[in-house]
């Protein structure tokens, strides 16, 4: 069949809201220093490598995996200090357990309600399942404006509250009482999304057994495991006995458990990383800080957020001279001329740091000669 007939039968047959939409994009990254997905730059130690290359070399890939995933759900509860009471609920990424959510809570004109600017698969999966989204725009600084928040989770009534805890792609953690503030004044689900724990030093774990309303999200991705894909939904058995009729089977594969388990066995090892991270992430802020016309703003996550004049220019210059970020020019008004940078090594902070000036430099002498 011709491509326009295909793409004819498309536009007949497709929700104009999925017509509308444009995919997430993930830009190559071919030969430059990858700063741009808050991917942990460190390998992991030749002692775990050779581990969990002889657990992958027994691994029963011929067999389906275990359905209830229960020794990895088993680390989970103990490297994250789960209250009693509380279950775990497994996903392929957090980005699964999203969409998990908004189709068990989607009842005809039902709200999903989230700030902005966040996490924009929040935004995403609401229209993928057909659920309305509110967005609530944040304070200036990026905080959380409380009132204008809690006069929509009134207004709205929202079915599900996504508030990820730090913010992506601000960095910034909100206020734990403002938050909690939210999770009382709603009568649906908060999800609070703790993508970037490892990185951050407060938690809402600690609460669920405060709040019937609560569930945390997290994701391994962030801490060293973006390859495998592997999040979780924390809550009461209540509210995960009927999630989990939602979620697929097995739809965490044989070498992500077996992988995961070898490697919360040595949990300690990645939140070493991470602490390490930290380190760069100071040093890093304080190099941005540094810069002529460069505005960096406060992270509690493995990234900083920086405003510059001139943002698309100054990202274009940067993957010339082999350093790809975040371009996030053109999301959202609050994010006019900003750009996201992943905290790399030394090395690939100082390589980034180093593009960045010459870039900056080159639009200058540019601005000069006009």
């Amino acid at each position: 069949m011709p491509s326009a007939a295909v793409s004819s039968r498309a536009s007949t047959l497709l929700r104009g809201e999925i017509l509308d939409l444009h995919a997430y994009h993930v830009p190559d990254s071919t030969g430059c220093v990858k700063l741009d997905a808050m991917e942990n730059p460190y390998r992991l130690p030749h002692e775990l490598r050779n581990k969990i290359a002889a657990a992958v070399a027994d691994a029963a890939i011929n067999r389906y995996p275990d359905p209830a995933a229960a020794s990895l759900k088993e680390q989970i509860r103990g490297v994250t200090g789960l209250p009693d009471g509380m279950e775990v609920l497994l996903g392929n990424g957090s980005d699964e357990l999203i969409q998990l959510l908004a189709l068990a809570l989607n009842k005809p004109g039902t709200t999903l309600l989230s700030v902005e600017p966040s996490f924009v698969m929040y935004r995403m999966i609401a229209t993928f399942t057909g659920m309305r989204y509110v967005g609530v725009p944040l304070a200036a600084d990026f905080s959380l404006d409380l009132s204008a928040t809690l006069a929509a989770v009134r207004r709205e009534q929202p079915a599900l509250v996504f508030l990820a805890y730090p913010n992506n792609p601000t960095g910034n953690l909100f206020s734990a009482d403002a938050v909690a503030q939210i999770i009382e004044a709603a009568q649906g689900l908060v999800v609070v999304d703790e993508a970037y724990y490892a990185f951050a030093g407060d938690s809402f774990i600690p609460h669920l057994a405060r709040y019937p309303n609560l569930l945390v999200m997290r994701t391994f991705s962030k801490l060293g495991m973006a390859g495998l894909r592997l999040g979780f939904l924390a809550g009461s058995t209540a509210w995960l006995e009927q999630l989990e009729k939602l979620r697929l089977p097995y739809n965490v594969g044989v070498l992500p458990q077996l992988v995961a388990v070898k490697l919360l066995e040595h949990h300690e090892t990645l939140l070493q990383q991470a602490e390490q991270i930290k380190r760069d992430r100071a040093a890093l802020y304080r190099q941005l800080g540094g810069i002529a016309g460069v505005r960096v703003y406060p992270s509690e996550a493995n990234f900083l957020l920086f405003r510059v004049a001139h943002a698309t220019e100054v990202f274009d210059g940067l993957k010339r001279r082999g350093v790809l970020i975040k371009n996030l020019h053109g999301g959202h008004t609050m994010l006019n001329d900003c750009l996201r940078v992943t905290v790399g090594t030394p090395d690939e902070c100082a390589k980034f740091v180093a593009a960045l000036q010459d870039t900056l430099n080159q639009l200058a002498q540019g601005e000069n000669h006009a």
